[in-house]
């Protein structure tokens, strides 16, 4: 088995103001959020993940 190499299919994103910033870095912390609870994870312990990361 070897390792593939991985394309990006898209540009990344323009992030060109303070704005496109804080929306881009609530998209990242919301995903990492629904993820988690898919996984399983206790509220409490996404909780304390969450304030961390703050």
């Amino acid at each position: 088995m070897s390792l593939a190499v991985v394309a990006p299919i898209r540009s990344r994103p323009l992030l060109q103001s303070h704005q496109d910033i804080a929306d881009f870095e609530q998209d990242l912390l919301s995903e990492f959020v629904l993820a988690r609870a898919a996984a399983g994870l206790a509220d409490e312990s996404i909780s304390g993940d969450v304030a961390g990361a703050a």
